[in-house]
């Protein structure tokens, strides 16, 4: 059996990263869409964020055993397939009970395709691993600002669900790569040792990177499913419009990831984690006190790039402290943050309904302030390494 390409290995984890991008930016790009056309409140917006995220936790709970047993190549073609099933629910839904179904299959799918893609480049880069990482996540911001800067800048002339639908088979692409190329022989091909599996579940230090994520995915859910209905509701934009500056978010951790790749070979993980969560904070803040576009916008971009390095860098922490089980251990701080993804946005939308959105959001830089605390506590108990 020939050895696979690395370059193409990183490629098809790359477009892999790209399809959980759109998943996880869908419904907050179409969220106002979809309130007026199926007529719900706030929340039972909130409401369709905890049936997605209940979708990507059983993904990311079951991928990583698979990708040690099994390999990559069967799940990332097979979660790619679910994934365009489920956009083109998703577009021709013609009840909310079609919508939820449709956008817990796309969860699903793409929580497996998150934890697999991560895993897959930690596994094919012994060497720069954080930084291979943040450019892996580059393409997941693509992926994310491609959804509502397409619908920002065509919904005036299409439907929203014949540009979800053009999305949807856009998935093919990858599909047919995954296809096509070799991939990494599994690890434990000849049995999945479960014991020492489950002693992971054990590990301190590996569920504190697990609370990280638990509230950095409840913040990156919170601010990309609500910040266009923010715009439209708090500071009376457009719904169009507000879906289009949304796309700046996404910009913002695009281009910061694109940096990560080159700065991580020169500067301390450490450090560029404690920037990154005063960054968060600065952005979180600004939008949360603003009262137009001139403060909001800049500071969704600066939330962006203060998002950007949290997750690929936790899981670099991950890659180095569990190499040999690190589908499983991505599987386990994944599953942990799924939580969260599921939890806050949920939260926002109820507290909305009560106080306002505005309020509600403050939840942003309070979490912000507890991750950055958090980390310094775990940086402690680890030697560092660059």
């Amino acid at each position: 059996m020939s050895e696979y390409s690395k370059k193409l290995i990183f490629v098809s984890a790359c477009m892999g990263m790209l399809i959980f991008g759109i998943v996880m930016a869908v419904l907050g790009a179409i969220l106002p869409s979809v309130i007026e056309k199926f007529r719900i409140d706030l929340a039972d917006a909130g409401s369709l964020f905890l049936i997605m995220n209940m979708g990507m936790l059983g993904g990311s709970v079951v991928f990583g055993p698979v990708v040690d047993r099994y390999g990559y190549k069967s799940l990332l073609i097979i979660c790619a397939t679910l994934v365009f099933a489920g956009m083109e629910g998703i577009a021709f839904s013609p009840s909310t009970g079609m919508l939820r179904v449709s956008l817990f299959l796309v969860g699903f799918a793409g929580g497996a395709i998150n934890g697999g893609t991560n895993a897959l480049v930690s596994d094919t880069s012994e060497e720069n691993r954080g930084a291979k990482l943040s450019l892996l996540g580059v393409f997941f911001g693509i992926g994310a600002l491609g959804v509502p800067f397409l619908l920002g800048t065509l919904l005036d002339r299409f439907s929203y669900e014949s540009l979800i639908a053009l999305v949807g088979a856009l998935i093919l692409l990858p599909l047919l790569l995954f296809a096509f190329i070799r991939f990494p022989a599994p690890k434990h091909d000849q049995g999945f040792p479960l014991a020492d599996g489950l002693k992971l579940l054990r590990e301190t230090t590996l569920l504190l990177f697990g609370l990280i994520l638990f509230m950095q995915s409840g913040l990156e859910m919170t601010i990309g499913g609500w910040s266009a209905i923010f715009l439209n509701e708090e500071l009376l934009i457009e719904p169009r419009r507000s879906v289009l500056f949304l796309s700046l978010y996404w910009l913002g951790l695009i281009l910061a990831r694109i940096a990560l790749s080159e700065i991580l070979r020169h500067v301390s993980r450490n450090i560029v984690m404690m920037i990154s969560f005063l960054t968060a904070i600065t952005g979180a803040v600004m939008v949360l006190f603003s009262q137009g576009p001139a403060v909001a916008l800049p500071g969704l971009l600066l939330t962006g790039i203060g998002f950007a390095a949290i997750f690929p860098l936790v899981f670099s922490y991950v890659g180095d402290l569990y190499p040999r089980f690190s589908g499983t251990a991505f599987g386990v701080i994944l599953a942990i943050a799924l939580v969260g993804g599921m939890i806050f946005p949920f939260v926002v939308g109820v507290l909305a309904e009560t106080l306002s959105l505005r309020l509600s959001l403050a939840i942003v830089p309070l979490t912000l302030v507890c991750s950055g605390l958090l980390f310094s506590h775990i940086n402690k108990r680890i030697t560092p390494r660059k």
